[in-house]
């Protein structure tokens, strides 16, 4: 399918998207602004994205808040007036320079982990446990490691999940 489209002229954006070359998905990643988000890839810069509606993830610099996951359960506090908020979640640096990792690599395939460290005032010493699995996927052909600088194989791109995740410090953990 993905040679189809190629094929027709559209562009392969981050793991599954296509795009043809003058539409905002490609321009946003040709100008290094595209962005990734739980519904997708958006060319959105902003920082703050509400979420309107039952079980609606909305994000800001701080973290991010999820409204009551049921209908019946978002409406109450609506219509009295109030928001329908059930959880939200303050970001620490370390979950923003795992994120800034993870949507570098789900968007570009490829993160260079010491200057995005550098950006957030980030000791990368902390991501010894990702290094450990990188190590794993570069053995396994699906990652070059240069310096810091992580790219998936053009090939390997359907593996980009599986990347990301040595990145994800919550993956297999308990929720809330």
């Amino acid at each position: 399918m993905a040679d189809t489209l190629v094929a027709a002229g559209y562009l392969q954006i981050g793991l599954d998207h296509f795009a043809l070359p003058h539409d905002e998905l490609a321009l946003a990643h040709r100008t290094g602004r595209l962005r990734r988000n739980s519904l997708g890839y958006s060319a959105e810069t902003r920082q703050t994205v509400i979420g309107f509606g039952a079980s609606a993830i909305g994000r800001c610099r701080e973290g991010y808040v999820q409204n009551e996951l049921t209908q019946s359960f978002y409406n109450r506090p609506i219509a009295s007036g109030h928001l329908a908020t059930s959880r939200g979640y303050r970001l620490t640096i370390e979950d923003r320079v795992r994120a800034a990792i993870i949507e570098q690599l789900m968007c570009y395939l490829e993160a260079d982990v010491p200057a995005i460290c550098t950006a957030h005032g980030f000791d990368p010493i902390h991501l010894r446990s990702s290094a450990k699995q990188l190590d794993i996927l570069a053995e396994d052909g699906i990652v070059d490691v240069d310096d810091g600088l992580i790219r998936v194989r053009q090939e390997c791109r359907f593996a980009l999940r599986g990347v990301a995740a040595a990145f994800d410090a919550f993956l297999g953990r308990p929720s809330l």
